[in-house]
């Protein structure tokens, strides 16, 4: 799952089972389908068959989703994850060597399995290949304000991008909280900011001691970190914003102590100008920040306590002054992949169901290989079993009415870049795309479900199609009777996880999502997410839920309706 660096804290870190038609068929009994070798199709046990549509390759028996779907084995996916997670594959950062050989492996599975490679004129046709362009700060940075040099970490970072690689002057705009929603902006009075370069304080405006905008004494998603408010930033046009850190007095220190060793991994970014749209970001110490505002720490103490009283933005008597930014970076192009399988389907091909789930991680950092076990070797494991077991009914004849691709993505943790790219530039058009079934992080347990039953988080599943999300809870009534747990589908949810994995880049195409995803937990990008701490009943379980959903959504005699519309 993508994260990114933020200052106040880093985040712990960027289906209904049968066909419509069987639906009125007698009551199913179990199929069992005895294991073979993976490239071979399961012994056929007979089954009592639904009636067959006009148009339709063959009969679909009842329950052949179980069969299927029980052909997905924990031993199977550790076999994938004990090499995709290995020391070996170098934490599969994008466009190194370890990701290189996650795409190969991947890609040599699909061919096995007898999936086409859909990339036409690739000299491989499983992988969508694209240049972007890494890029490393040279620790030379300054600004220069008011006759006083500021230095690179010492005083100010940034993280991402820079249009600044030779000395620009700036003159900054005040931007308070940088915060925009319904009854609080900080932006009414500021008029275009396109182009501008902002200064934004961290944090949001307490009440009574507790986030004025959060939900019960917790944060808003404005005062969890910096993300939403660089996000508004950028959609308003900014070319660059200044955060200022406002928390104790060495907040600034430690945390840029703290975060050193990932600043100093490169950044990625597309090669396309065009696409590098979001604003660049840099983070300053309270003296700094004063000093681009014309004021003093006290000064800047006198205005959030100000805001803190009205409980809403107020006008201040800051005067900012223009300062001299000099944050070059060192640039280079690299090539990085996609990995795509294709099943076609019978008698809808033309309509296209994605399973999705990023290959990448995040690497090497401090000399420590992070493997990424569960983020997202599982979620990757989860697509490669999916595959088999797909494959595996066509061979006999029940393969998916719909299309199926396996879309295995690159750069996620740079940004969802990988999925970006593919939905920008899709290998089979978006209009005929029904959905994307996303999984990210489906191996492990987080704190809030220790101890307790079974569960999976699932996100976006009504934000577009409400049938969407009836046959995942179907499903999942049916046959895997998980807790669905929706806390993070709550558009308010300061963790923004609706928009960190790469199901959100087919959402903003108005495609039907929904994300599977077990929570965050002590390992989550940390060189401890192993393979051994994997619980791969939980993962078995997960995956084939997904299967069901795919399975349905194949199947079934109508498109899903897209007939929602919610944040």
């Amino acid at each position: 799952m993508s994260y990114k660096l933020f200052p106040a804290l880093l985040l712990a870190a960027g289906l209904l089972a049968t066909s419509a038609e069987a639906q009125d068929a007698p009551a199913k009994r179990k199929v069992k389908v005895k294991r073979k070798a993976k490239t071979e199709a399961p012994a056929a046990t007979p089954a009592p068959e639904a009636p067959a549509s006009p148009g339709r390759q063959a009969p679909l028996p009842v329950n052949w989703d179980a069969a299927y779907a029980n052909s997905i084995t924990q031993e199977d996916l550790q076999q994938h994850l004990r090499v995709l997670a290995s020391d070996e594959y170098e934490g599969r950062e994008t466009g190194e060597k370890g990701q290189k050989l996650a795409a190969e492996y991947i890609a040599k599975h699909f061919q096995m399995l007898g999936l086409k490679g859909p990339v036409e004129g690739a000299a491989n046709p499983y992988l969508q290949q694209f240049t972007m362009e890494r890029s490393s700060w040279t620790g030379t940075g300054t600004i220069k304000v008011g006759g006083q040099t500021f230095k690179w970490m010492q005083d100010f970072y940034g993280y991402g991008r820079s249009p600044f690689a030779q000395e620009t002057t700036l003159q900054p705009v005040f931007a308070g909280y940088g915060i925009e929603q319904e009854g609080y902006s900080d932006y009414a009075a500021l008029g275009d900011v396109k182009g501008k370069d902002l200064v934004v304080l961290l944090g949001e405006p307490l009440k009574d001691g507790k986030p004025l905008l959060g939900k019960d004494g917790q944060p808003s998603k404005w005062g969890m970190e910096y993300r939403a408010k660089a996000a508004l930033a950028s959609q308003k046009g900014a070319r660059s914003v200044f955060f200022v850190y406002t928390g104790p007095k060495d907040s600034y220190s430690k945390t840029a102590a703290r975060l050193k060793p990932y600043l100093g991994k490169p950044s990625i970014e597309f090669a396309d100008d065009a696409k590098n749209t979001r604003a660049a970001n840099f983070f300053v110490s309270p003296a700094v920040g004063a000093k681009l505002l014309g004021t003093t720490e006290a000064g800047l103490s006198a205005y959030t306590a100000a805001v803190n009283k009205a409980g809403k933005p107020v006008a201040s008597k800051f005067k900012p002054a223009k300062m001299v930014l000099n944050a070059p970076k060192k640039v280079e192009p690299f090539t990085t992949e996609n990995v795509l399988g294709f099943l076609p389907g019978t008698d809808k091909a033309d309509e296209i169901v994605v399973v999705s789930a990023h290959y990448d991680h995040i690497g090497i950092i401090g000399g420590e290989v992070h493997n990424g076990a569960d983020d997202d070797g599982s979620g990757t494991v989860s697509v490669l079993e999916m595959a088999q077991a797909f494959v595996q009914a066509a061979k006999e004849g029940h393969g998916p009415r719909r299309s199926l691709l396996f879309l295995t993505v690159t750069g996620e943790e740079k940004g969802l870049l990988g999925s970006e790219y593919y939905t920008d530039h899709p290998v089979f058009p978006l209009a005929q795309t029904v959905a994307d079934l996303n999984i990210d992080m489906v191996g492990r347990t987080d704190k809030e479900h220790e101890g307790k039953e079974d569960y999976v988080y699932v996100i976006g599943s009504d934000k577009l199609s409400s049938e969407l999300h009836s046959i995942v809870e179907k499903a999942n009534q049916q046959y895997t009777q998980l807790n669905l747990d929706y806390r993070f589908n709550d558009p308010g949810d300061p963790n923004r996880f609706y928009y960190r994995s790469d199901h959100y880049n087919f959402a903003k195409h108005g495609i039907p999502v929904a994300f599977f995803f077990n929570g965050v937990h002590d390992d989550y990008h940390g060189p401890k997410d192993e393979v051994d701490k994997i619980e791969f009943g939980k993962l078995e379980k997960r995956a084939r839920l997904v299967f069901y959903a795919a399975w349905e959504l194949a199947n079934r005699e109508q498109r899903i309706v897209v007939d929602s519309n919610k944040p």
